[in-house]
């Protein structure tokens, strides 16, 4: 579509996961499932593919390796998208379909310590194309980015970023931003200690691809966190760039912390029409095993749960992954079951995630207690 013509989508997929605690153990943070039905990077990934953006650029910092050839094996299969591996990419694509590489080319250059980072370091493959778009691979949200990128283009500004409002109390753990009455960009604060906006920044934007650049070589070298929201947009801000925002009015999730994937996947269970409808996930995980909600029937209440489940217990507010077993007489309220986990009988599960290999993690709620 001519709309997603001239722009280079790059998602930024860096996370190794240490706020998930055991979740993120053991695994990369993109990896992590998500809803029964994906893992957190697949979002991004659909939504691109759904937007008509035929590739995107994945920069990593963290065991890129394994996170490469988890996408290759994944996404390479599906029609209508490629993500590119940067300096690997030859490699992956030289290699016969359903195998990988034995070798890469050894990293070059300095390590990686932020997002910007991973943009400058990568640049001959980040730049050339009119508009840069950011993506992140740890929200869970479906998006459309033609109409963003066409509303960035109409306005002429040099950065666009995607906004949502939200509960004030929540906005200290997240971008605040502010706008005129032009919907120009007039603040921006990273997790404010005392917000005076409920507006947040949704970790995805579009950048005019020279004037980002720019700005990534002004601040190369200088005593920076190396970061596009601590970094590169309040420098542009400061310097009085256009920057622009366009608002996110349908559900969207930041995945920073196990408190916020288990409130997630709570709010799946307790209003499945509200928040984001599975139907609408992208399927990864076992696509052939579907998964259904259930408001109540014998053993199951208010509950995700696949097809294949077996259950002898009791399944309340919860979500559950395809291959779990549920022991006699187990009780699982409030909680999030991962593929292939066994709730061993009598099992007493409350507020809790549980690892495949049947670890059970307690949430502690320190963003606001349960309901």
């Amino acid at each position: 579509m001519a709309e997603r013509d001239g722009v280079r989508a790059v998602l930024l997929a860096g996370g190794e996961g240490r706020r998930m605690g055991p979740l993120g153990t053991g695994r990369l943070k993109p990896l992590v499932p998500y809803g029964g039905a994906c893992r957190l990077i697949d979002f991004s990934l659909a939504n691109a593919h759904a937007s008509g953006l035929g590739e995107v650029l994945l920069l990593s910092q963290f065991e890129e390796r394994r996170l490469m050839d988890d996408l290759h094996r994944v996404w390479h299969a599906r029609p209508g998208l490629r993500v590119h591996f940067g300096p690997y990419d030859a490699a992956y694509r030289a290699t016969p379909p359903g195998e990988l590489p034995r070798e890469l080319p050894p990293p070059s250059g300095a390590p990686e310590r932020g997002t910007a980072d991973a943009l400058i370091r990568k640049a001959p493959y980040v730049f050339g194309a009119e508009q840069v778009l950011v993506l992140h691979a740890d929200h869970a949200y479906r998006f459309d980015y033609g109409p963003l990128i066409a509303a960035h283009r109409a306005s002429g500004a040099a950065l666009t970023i995607a906004y949502q409002r939200i509960e004030r109390r929540w906005v200290h753990l997240f971008g605040m931003v502010e706008f005129d009455g032009h919907g120009r960009l007039t603040r921006f604060v990273e997790k404010p200690e005392l917000p005076t906006s409920d507006l947040v920044f949704a970790a995805f934007c579009v950048f005019d691809s020279a004037i980002l650049h720019r700005y990534l070589e002004q601040l190369d070298g200088t005593d920076w966190q190396h970061d596009i929201s601590r970094d590169v947009i309040p420098a542009m801000l400061a310097a009085g760039e256009d920057i622009r925002g366009y608002e996110v009015r349908d559900h969207w999730a930041d995945i920073g912390t196990v408190e916020r994937y288990h409130r997630a996947h709570l709010a799946l269970a307790d209003a499945p029409r509200d928040g984001l409808p599975v139907d609408r996930m992208p399927w990864t995980v076992r696509p052939g095993v579907r998964r259904t909600w259930v408001a109540d029937r014998p053993g199951v209440r208010s509950s995700w749960v696949p097809r294949d489940l077996v259950n002898d217990g009791h399944v309340e507010r919860s979500v559950l992954f395809p291959g779990v077993r549920v022991g006699a007489g187990a009780r699982v309220n409030r909680s999030v079951v991962l593929p292939g986990a066994v709730v061993p009988a009598g099992a007493d599960i409350d507020a809790a995630v549980v690892l495949e290999d049947g670890t059970v993690q307690h949430v502690p709620q320190t963003e606001g207690a349960l309901t």
